[in-house]
């Protein structure tokens, strides 16, 4: 009787493994489910509440691998349906980009980040109180250079002046030069990036553009990556792109998609989707791109002006790190272009990436927190909170 109840009690025992492992993959699937589910419905705010014409996003989670949502539409002439495989201007996404092959150039030991910017640019930056023997490549990276954003200068500037028109990056930088001081420790500019672009060309003698091809476009496959230069229009399947600089004569948002986005260069130029997107940063905080040390120097963060970024936003170096609400932070950046496509590219807690494709800057804050509000939505596991396991 003994033995019978061994093996009975062996037998149960056996069987329990077999149930629950059916059970498991079912429950998986159904968070997984609503894990979309929760993407989609915060995408469908910014379309139905906040007046985006198209929104999507591509989240891969090594639970439930990679999937797709997407509301509203790509294009208001046709109707065409808003898709996340779509390609976009990403702009100051772009910035992760430069910075990672600057940090692997000093990796390599060919820079150093605390070198100062007169060592590579002798004469670059002089005037205004500015000093190019005063300020660093990490500073530059960082924001914490104190030099002036060169786009503040077109502002009063009639769009049609210069959209379409080539901007060289020494002239940007000089015009940002002439620019009153920012006040403050922290500023947000992209004339720091450009910098930084010819900072990598001094050091490698090429482009920014072609190191960042050869040391990332290319070996991770991002086929949908390139830099348009002049071009003023984007190659392959994309979502139009509405902007609220462009006076129309009717009610509704004027295209902007076609637009030189050489005013951006090295910190806002680049054209990809958010596949690409996701692929970069898996990549980066994979360890693909960058020895661990080295991917540690990129996330030494400062405190970021919340007037500039959000509030609990901090700075490393080319990227932002922001709280999630469900614990744990993710690490990416954000881009706007002046033709307006928005873009995001997130790495969050427990490996999960997130790139975001709107085709229409938000308009109010309240639009811009829905915008993050996706991110908190992919990023968060469905329904609880995620155990607080961080990138670097």
């Amino acid at each position: 009787m003994a033995a019978a109840l061994l093996v009975a009690g062996a037998a149960v025992t056996a069987a329990a493994p077999a149930g629950v492992a059916a059970e498991r993959p079912a429950a998986a699937a159904a968070e997984c489910e609503r894990a979309r589910e929760a993407v989609a419905e915060a995408l469908g705010v910014l379309v139905a509440r906040d007046g985006v014409p198209g929104a999507a996003a591509e989240v891969v989670d090594p639970r439930c691998g990679r999937r797709e949502a997407a509301r509203g539409v790509a294009d208001l002439g046709t109707g065409r349906p808003m898709r996340a495989g779509d390609r976009l201007r990403i702009g100051s996404v772009s910035k992760t980009f430069t910075a990672t092959v600057v940090v692997q150039l000093a990796a390599e030991g060919r820079l150093g980040l605390d070198d100062p910017v007169e060592r590579h640019l002798p004469g670059l930056i002089r005037g205004n109180g500015h000093d190019g023997r005063t300020i660093t490549v990490r500073q530059l990276l960082q924001h914490t250079s104190g030099l002036p954003d060169h786009m503040d200068a077109l502002a009063d500037v009639p769009v049609e002046q210069w959209r379409y028109r080539h901007f060289d990056t020494r002239e940007l930088v000089a015009t940002a030069l002439k620019l009153p001081r920012p006040e403050g420790s922290w500023h947000y500019s992209t004339t720091n990036t450009l910098v930084a672009g010819l900072v990598v060309e001094k050091v490698t003698g090429r482009a920014v553009e072609a190191e960042v091809e050869r040391r990332i476009i290319r070996p991770l496959g991002l086929h949908d990556t390139y830099w348009p230069g002049d071009g003023t229009r984007i190659r392959g399947p994309h979502a139009r792109s509405y902007s609220a600089l462009l006076a129309g004569t009717g009610p509704g948002p004027v295209d902007g998609t076609e637009w030189n986005m050489t005013l951006g260069g090295a910190g806002g130029a680049l054209v990809s989707s958010p596949g690409d997107v996701n692929r970069f940063y898996g990549a980066l905080f994979g360890g693909r791109l960058l020895p661990a040390r080295w991917l540690a120097e990129m996330t030494r963060t400062v405190p970021a002006d919340p007037e500039r970024l959000w509030p609990g936003a901090r700075y490393g170096l080319g990227l932002i790190a922001t709280p999630l609400p469900c614990g744990g932070r993710w690490w990416g950046h954000a881009g706007t272009v002046p033709g307006g496509h928005r873009a995001l590219g997130a790495v969050g807690p427990g490996g999960r990436t997130v790139a975001l494709a709107l085709n229409r800057v938000p308009a109010t804050d309240r639009a811009e927190q829905g915008f993050r509000a996706v991110v908190d939505a992919a990023l968060c596991a469905p329904g609880g909170t995620e155990p607080s396991q961080e990138a670097p």
